[in-house]
C-alpha cells in the first residue's frame, strides 16, 4: 500500500524467556522487511541522538513504511543482569535495583527518583504541546465555519451515528437464498446510506459476498475506494480492522470462512477486550459445507465464540433475519459482532404470517405456535435449523401445542429482561428440544435438565450436505422421534 506514515520500531535485545533468541531464531530481519518493500534503519536503541535521527528520517520517507531496528540490551545498566534472560520475566530485585542506580549515578536510597532537569523538560514540553493543541483547535474552528457540511459529516463519522431510517434501506427477498448471499445484498444497500462503511475479505470476497460493487478498491496511492483486499491473512485482517476501529471515523467489517476463525481469533479476542464495533462476516457455517469435509466444517466455532466475553454472535435463519442481523450489528457499539452465515440456500420465512425479522434484535422470539395457550413442546433453533424445526413442528402440531423459537443470538437474548425471556421460553414447559448444526455446549441452559439437544458433538464427514443431514440425524423424521420420546417423559 505504500503507507509511508507507518513507522514500526523493533526492539531487538536478542533475549527470550528461555535464553538467547538464537536458540530458535535465525531470521535476517533487515532482509525480510526489505523484501516486503519497507525502508529499514538500524540504530543503537540506547543512543538518544540516533533514535531522534531515525525518526526524522522515517518521517521524511515518502513512499515506504519504515522499520527501525533498535539494538538494545535487556536490563541495561544493571551490572549483574545486563543481557540476561533472567531479567525477561522477573523483577530485578532490591539489591540489583540499588546496584543499577549506583551504576547510573542515581540516589540508591530513593524508591522513585526524577532529576530536576527531567521535571523541567517535561513541564516545558507540556506547555509546548498545549500551544500546538490550541493552534489545532483554532484551525478546526475555522474549518467548521468554512465547511459546515463536511464538518458535520466528520462529527457524524466519529460519533458512529447511523441514519434514523436505516431499516428502510434494506432489500426485500422473495425466494430461498443462502444467508451469505442475502448478506451481500444487504451490504450493497447499507453502503449507500452509511458512507463510512468499509471492509473486505481475507481473499474470499466472491464467496463471502462482501465486495461493495459500486465502489473501488483501496490500493497504493488510491484511498477513495471502500473495498479492502487483505489477502490470505486472517490474523492481519483482524488487526487492521481493530486499528481502524480504534482510530475512529470508519465502520469496518471483515470476512472469511467460519472455520478460519482460528487464524484470526487473537485479533477477534482483542476486539472484544477493547470493545471495538468490528463486524465479522463468517460464512460456510456448519457441516452443511458438505464435500469440503471435516477440516472445513466448523462444528466447535459457535460455542467457542459464545463463551468469549463482550462478543455478540448472530446466526440468522433466513434472508430477512440476515438483514435484521446487519442492523443489530451496526447498532452494537460496545463490542464486536459476528454474523454466522450459510453456504446453502434457506427457505424464506413469510413475514406476513410470522413476526417481523426485526425481532432478531431481541436475540430470540416466538416465530410460530400451533395453537393458543401454553405449549406442550418448545423447539428452539438457530440458522439453517429453524426451517427444520418449522417442518417438524407442523407435523407434531397434529397432536400437541407446539412452539417454534428462532434463537439467532444468545447474547442479545440474555440482554432482555427476565419477563421477556420467560415469555419466549416458558419455565413450566419442560419438553424443550434445541436443534443446531454445531456443538451442543451451552444449550442445556435453555432446554433444562429434561430437554434434548440435537447437535454435532463430533467432527463431520465429506459428502454432499443432503447425505450428511441424513447421516447425522438433522431430518424431520429424527426430530419427530426425539420430540415424541421427550413428550412421553
Amino acid at each position: 500500500m505504500g503507507l509511508h506514515k507507518l513507522i514500526a520500531i523493533y526492539d531487538d535485545n536478542k533475549i527470550t524467556i528461555e535464553g538467547a533468541t538464537d536458540l530458535a531464531y535465525s531470521d535476517d530481519v533487515r532482509k525480510r522487511f526489505e523484501s516486503y518493500h519497507w525502508n529499514v534503519l538500524e540504530i543503537d536503541g540506547h543512543d538518544l541522538e540516533q533514535i531522534h535521527q531515525a525518526l526524522e528520517t522515517a518521517k521524511n520517507e515518502a513512499q515506504r513504511p519504515t522499520l527501525i531496528v533498535a539494538r538494545t540490551h535487556i536490563a541495561h545498566g544493571a551490572p549483574n543482569l545486563h543481557d540476561s534472560s533472567k531479567a525477561h520475566g522477573a523483577p530485578l530485585g532490591d539489591d540489583e535495583i540499588k546496584a543499577a542506580k549506583q551504576n547510573l549515578g542515581l540516589p540508591a536510597d530513593q524508591a522513585f527518583y526524577v532529576p530536576d532537569e527531567v521535571r523541567a523538560q517535561g513541564k516545558a514540553r507540556a506547555e509546548e504541546m498545549a500551544g500546538i493543541e490550541k493552534q489545532w483547535n483554532t484551525l478546526l474552528d475555522e474549518y467548521r465555519k468554512k465547511h459546515p457540511e463536511k464538518a458535520a459529516l466528520w462529527d457524524n463519522y466519529h460519533s458512529d451515528t447511523l441514519p434514523d431510517d436505516l431499516s428502510d434501506c434494506l432489500p426485500t427477498f422473495d425466494k430461498a437464498v443462502a444467508t451469505r448471499a442475502a448478506s451481500g445484498s444487504v451490504l450493497q444497500e447499507l453502503a449507500k446510506v452509511v458512507p463510512n462503511l468499509v471492509g473486505g475479505s481475507a481473499d474470499l470476497a466472491p464467496s463471502n459476498n462482501t465486495m461493495l460493487k459500486e465502489y473501488g478498491s483501496v490500493g497504493p496511492d488510491s484511498f477513495t475506494g471502500r473495498n479492502l483486499h487483505f489477502g490470505i491473512r486472517e490474523h492481519a485482517m483482524g488487526g487492521m480492522l481493530n486499528g481502524m476501529a480504534l482510530h475512529g471515523g470508519l465502520r469496518v467489517y471483515g470476512a472469511t470462512f467460519f472455520v478460519f476463525l482460528d487464524y484470526c481469533r487473537p485479533s477477534v479476542r482483542l476486539a472484544a477486550i477493547m470493545g471495538l464495533p468490528v463486524v465479522y462476516v463468517f460464512t460456510h457455517d456448519s457441516f452443511f459445507v458438505g464435500e469440503d469435509g471435516p477440516t472445513h466444517q466448523p462444528v466447535e466455532q459457535l460455542a467457542s465464540l459464545r463463551c468469549m466475553p463482550n462478543m455478540t454472535v448472530i446466526r440468522p435463519a433466513d434472508a430477512t433475519e440476515t438483514a435484521a442481523a446487519w442492523i443489530a450489528a451496526m447498532k452494537n457499539l460496545s463490542g464486536p459482532s459476528v454474523l454466522v452465515l450459510t453456504r446453502q440456500k434457506l427457505p424464506l420465512i413469510d413475514r406476513n404470517l410470522h413476526p417481523p425479522a426485526s425481532e432478531v434484535e431481541k436475540g430470540a422470539y416466538v416465530l410460530w405456535q400451533s395453537a393458543d395457550g401454553n405449549p406442550d413442546l418448545v423447539l428452539l433453533a438457530s440458522g439453517s435449523e429453524v426451517s427444520l424445526a418449522f417442518d417438524a413442528g407442523r407435523e407434531l402440531a397434529k397432536d400437541h401445542v407446539v412452539r417454534v423459537v428462532s434463537m439467532p443470538s444468545w447474547e442479545l437474548f440474555e440482554k432482555q429482561d427476565e419477563a421477556y425471556r420467560a415469555q419466549v421460553v416458558p419455565r413450566d414447559c419442560k419438553a424443550r428440544l434445541a436443534i443446531e448444526a454445531g456443538s451442543g455446549l451451552g444449550w442445556k441452559k435453555y432446554v433444562g435438565d429434561n430437554g434434548i439437544v440435537l447437535c454435532m458433538d463430533h467432527f463431520g464427514a465429506s459428502a454432499p450436505y443432503t447425505v450428511l443431514e441424513e447421516k447425522f440425524g438433522f431430518t424431520v423424521k429424527n426430530i419427530l422421534n426425539q420430540a415424541r420420546a421427550l413428550l412421553k417423559t
